[in-house]
């Protein structure tokens, strides 16, 4: 039986994202293949980092990452993943990005979102009337701001069909190892989580 093409995963990225929210989930689909298998012919998922421009993006702690690509120009994205930070607070308001999470959300098999990066997709309305999490310190905010969101403090992954959202840093992982898992079963999560040592408790 033929394998299916890998899907894009688009990453977006952007000055003071927090490295563990986008790392963590490019290392899952990074690595994920079906059980048993390690070859990257296998490959599952096509990770790419997405950034406004295609200038270096300075991350929380210094770290220096180069884009693959810009929001102008990218592959067609089949998985959205949106990481939050520092940056947020000043993204949460960048129309242009809250845009474009919006276009992408209509052509998007899942779209997604680690830690306070659920503000850009509650600014962009696609969060309104639907249960979410973020990173705990942000709950009471997110509840403030946006009282049409059933905000939940006690859960890592919220999954609502076309949107997942996940809480603070490292839930990302556990928000990909569940996509992984939604999209081709759970001994191939099992197998991923295998292979980058993750103690998953999904």
């Amino acid at each position: 039986m033929s394998q299916l093409p890998a899907l894009t995963v688009g990453i977006l990225i952007f000055d003071e994202v927090e490295v563990l929210d986008f790392c963590g989930p490019f290392e899952v689909f990074s690595v994920a293949r079906p059980a048993g298998q390690h070859s990257d012919a296998q490959q599952l998922f096509r990770a790419v980092t997405i950034a406004e421009t295609d200038e270096i993006v300075t991350c929380r702690g210094g770290l220096l990452v180069k884009p693959h690509s810009t929001i102008a120009q990218h592959p067609p994205l089949d998985i959205l993943v949106v990481p939050g930070g520092q940056g947020t607070r000043k993204e949460m308001h960048n129309q242009r990005l809250v845009d474009w999470i919006k276009q992408q959300d209509q052509r998007t098999q899942l779209t997604t979102s680690v830690c306070t990066r659920a503000f850009l997709l509650a600014e962009g309305g696609l969060l309104n009337e639907q249960r979410a999490t973020t990173h705990w310190r942000s709950i009471q905010w997110m509840r403030d701001t946006y009282p049409q969101i059933s905000m939940l403090a006690d859960a890592r992954v919220v999954d609502e069909g076309h949107i997942i959202t996940s809480a603070g840093i490292s839930a990302g992982i556990d928000m990909s190892l569940h996509v992984v898992e939604r999209l081709h079963g759970r001994e191939t999560a099992e197998w991923t989580a295998r292979r980058m040592e993750y103690d998953w408790r999904g």
